[in-house]
């Protein structure tokens, strides 16, 4: 969603206040595609300060579905997502669009990019279902948490494979 700002841009000590909602579906990233399960719309603020600075304020919540880390069952995880920007009206049009923000050309302001970026910013480095989140199994691929698999429980270490293949030639014997 798009929203022209020229009003309060060239208007000094105006402000205006507009309810949003994001248009996104899901939350794209290097790190795959995630479902947004749950938006609300919320209210953005836009304040012109003496005609020197441009404030824009709001905060809502999105959740986002979020594989677990261990077993891989989608996790909603909230975001609480807390707007407050700064812009620079002192300078000319095109230095205004070049201040390094994807979210703002010229007067129009990029509400999806705006919340991108701040999802971008909190994503979680784990998540997990519950602490206690066994996880797979190795061998055939059971989700630990709903049942036992049969599996032999004893690993190996590699690098003792070696020594391990001398001991079968023993018991052939």
């Amino acid at each position: 969603m798009k929203i022209d700002l020229s009003d309060v841009i060239s208007s000094e000590n105006k402000e205006m206040s507009k309810q949003v909602q994001t248009e996104l579906t899901a939350f794209d990233s290097r790190l795959g595609q995630f479902p947004i399960v749950e938006s609300t719309p919320f209210v953005l603020t836009f304040t012109n300060e003496d005609n020197k600075r441009l404030l824009i304020r709001g905060e809502t919540n999105l959740t986002i579905a979020i594989p677990c880390d261990r077993c891989l069952e989608d996790v909603d995880r909230v975001f609480p997502i807390r707007i407050g920007k700064k812009f620079d009206l002192t300078g000319q049009d095109e230095e205004r669009s070049m201040e390094g923000s994807n979210f703002m050309t010229g007067t129009n302001l990029d509400v999806d990019q705006l919340i991108f970026g701040e999802i971008l910013v909190s994503w979680p480095m784990k998540v997990l279902c519950r602490e206690d989140c066994k996880g797979i199994c190795k061998r055939c691929g059971a989700n630990l948490n709903l049942t036992e698999c049969q599996c032999p429980k004893t690993e190996l270490d590699p690098r003792m494979a070696a020594i391990q293949d001398i001991f079968n030639q023993f018991k052939e014997v």
